[in-house]
């Protein structure tokens, strides 16, 4: 079912119509001690005129009335302002403002089989109010409920933190995570009339019984990675020493010489603590 134009009109100046059927009431009741069905007719013109006054209404800015006749779909109303529609027809207001919401946290378990929680907050807007209204029971329980299976589907298509930088993952793809959370709940929200704007996540985290561990994981591969870093440096600066020596001739050292060497300046650029420097007073071999 598709959103349709509904019958109404401009209500200001229909209320100068309704005013005149009043005054001929009136008239026609004053009229009736010499003619009885004046008076009759008075009185029919005053239940018409007050029947006429049911089929006002407002609506306010971004705002639908959708429009019942007897049970059958007559049409939305989306003029601002006063306008009158056929007395039979029963209204309900459909706001078309945006809106948006924050769900609960979720405890699902991502692509990995971790629990984790996470949380997102979803922007839509009504676009065809006939779809819904007359399309599911409470649309706006029903955006609330939507939401959250596809994030939960969502959440399972995706590890927390990938091991690898080029596989997408819930911590460090988020715009990619978005939008594909965003298509998620627009599928299901489509047949509703409703419109998602925008999908973010808004919290995200392990699970209470995992997050100690997860937190020494994380914590063991950053000293990891700075540690390769480190030795890498190191290595780098070891060997443009040994280069510098030998080309510019400022000692010659045999292998045995260069292995201490080596060790050494290791010792030295990749230690946490700072280093005591030892004299040798001795000979170079003893």
């Amino acid at each position: 079912m598709n959103e349709q134009t509904g019958f109404s009109i401009a209500g200001i100046p229909f209320v100068f119509v309704c005013l005149v059927l009043a005054l001929l009431g009136l008239a026609l009741e004053a009229a009736g001690g010499q003619a009885p069905i004046c008076a009759v007719g008075g009185v029919l013109v005053h239940v018409l005129t007050l029947w006429s006054l049911k089929g006002f209404f407002q609506v306010a800015p971004n705002e639908g009335l959708v429009m019942q006749l007897f049970g059958k779909y007559a049409g939305t109303v989306r003029h601002e302002g006063l306008r009158w529609t056929n007395p039979f027809y029963s209204r309900r207001r459909v706001s078309l403002r945006v809106r948006n919401f924050e769900s609960g946290k979720l405890k699902v378990n991502d692509n990995d089989g971790n629990p984790i929680e996470i949380a997102a907050i979803v922007v839509w807007q009504v676009m065809d109010t006939a779809e819904a209204v007359f399309c599911v029971d409470d649309y706006e329980n029903f955006v609330h409920i939507q939401s959250e299976s596809a994030l939960r589907q969502m959440a399972q298509s995706y590890p927390y933190d990938a091991q690898d930088n080029h596989k997408p993952s819930l911590r460090s793809h988020g715009e990619e995570i978005n939008n594909h959370l965003r298509d998620e709940i627009q599928a299901r929200l489509g047949k509703a009339g409703v419109q998602v704007m925008e999908a973010r996540i808004s919290h995200l985290a392990y699970a209470q019984e995992i997050a100690q561990a997860m937190l020494q994981r994380q914590q063991a591969g950053a000293i990891v990675a700075a540690r390769e870093r480190i030795v890498q440096g190191a290595v780098g600066i070891v060997g443009m020493a040994l280069e510098k020596l030998r080309t510019q001739g400022v000692v010659d050292l045999d292998e045995e010489r260069k292995a201490a060497m080596v060790s050494n300046l290791l010792v030295v650029l990749c230690g946490e603590r700072g280093t005591q420097p030892v004299v040798n007073a001795g000979s170079l071999y003893h």
